[in-house]
């Protein structure tokens, strides 16, 4: 997610950059001509997973998202490591392949990187990616009338936080796994091919958290449906133990006084909603007349695709 660093600089000095100075867009967009644009973004954290290879693909993926949310198809990345001198060399060798063999199965060329030492591993990518000019997707092309769409389930957080008490079923771990490491790639094709203009990916800041952003961009209301909102299968059991990451709390205190929540929405689906995400799916706004077609075409390339709300005219996000 791109942080734009506001006042440092003024976008009318840079008339290149597209995305990156004045929204919390997912990456940067920089012009390069009147056809093409450069996407360029970084994202790196520690391990959610016990598997090196596993931790190196979800990570590459999730380094990636930020290219394919923007409706941009990567094509370079570089490494970017923190690594403990203790860790053994067989299993910093199966992180950096499950992070290369991510990004050969997305097209994309890893050419070097860097490395530091630190207590904890860190590792994810800086990926670079081109766009057309006229059909990258942000977060402010929502319009009143359009149909949310979510391309993954939610859960993995809290699953996730299972694992690492020790806590979560064998099978629902490699059912997260298996969501971790699925690139966006297709369902960011889908929305370029259908001229969609709104898009983000759901990862730290939850499936709320980046909403929010959404709907502040672009000027609108969201309403989510909960009954509607799918979810890993083992998702709602941990969240009934209360095994949220911190990050779940952190996310309600930011993000819950611009919610509206219907009384009848209880305290562990609120908190399902502010669970964050690691290689989440993409939130599309979708207009409506483009719906069917789209969900038609998603099918047919074994694409998920869950509709879960509609933006409204107003501001701030409904859920009911």
């Amino acid at each position: 997610m791109l942080r734009p660093l506001k006042g440092l600089f003024k976008p009318a000095d840079y008339p290149d950059l597209l995305v990156g100075l004045d929204s919390p867009d997912d990456a940067a967009i920089w012009q390069l001509d009147d056809q093409r644009a450069l996407v360029a973004t970084l994202d790196f954290f520690t391990p959610v997973v016990d598997d090196p290879y596993a931790y190196g693909a979800i990570a590459a993926a999730n380094s990636l998202s930020d290219v394919y949310a923007m409706g941009g198809k990567p094509f370079l990345a570089l490494n970017v490591a923190a690594l403990p001198p203790s860790l053994p060399e067989e299993m910093l060798g199966e992180i950096l392949r499950g992070g290369a063999e991510k990004a050969f199965e997305a097209g994309v060329v890893i050419a070097g990187g860097h490395t530091v030492q630190d207590k904890e591993p860190k590792y994810g990518l800086v990926a670079l990616g081109f766009v057309d000019r006229q059909r990258y997707l942000t977060k402010g092309g929502v319009r009143a009338g359009d149909v949310l769409v979510l391309t993954k389930p939610l859960g993995f957080g809290v699953t996730t936080t299972a694992l690492k008490q020790e806590k979560a079923a064998p099978e629902d771990i490699q059912e997260v796994i298996g969501w971790m490491q699925r690139l966006n790639r297709d369902a960011s094709h889908l929305a370029v091919e259908f001229g969609l203009r709104a898009a983000t990916d759901i990862t730290g800041y939850s499936l709320l958290g980046h909403a929010c952003e959404m709907a502040a961009a672009s000027g609108v209301r969201l309403r989510f449906f909960t009954g509607k909102i799918p979810l890993v299968s083992g998702a709602l059991r941990y969240a009934e133990d209360w095994l949220f990451p911190g990050g779940a709390s952190d996310n309600r205190l930011f993000y819950e006084n611009f919610v509206s929540f219907s009384p009848s929405v209880d305290e562990i689906t609120r908190m399902l909603l502010f669970d964050p995400q690691t290689s989440g799916g993409l939130l599309l706004a979708v207009p409506s007349p483009l719906l069917e077609n789209l969900l038609s075409r998603a099918g047919e390339l074994n694409q998920p695709m869950w509709v879960v709300g509609e933006a409204l005219a107003g501001e701030g996000i409904e859920v009911v």
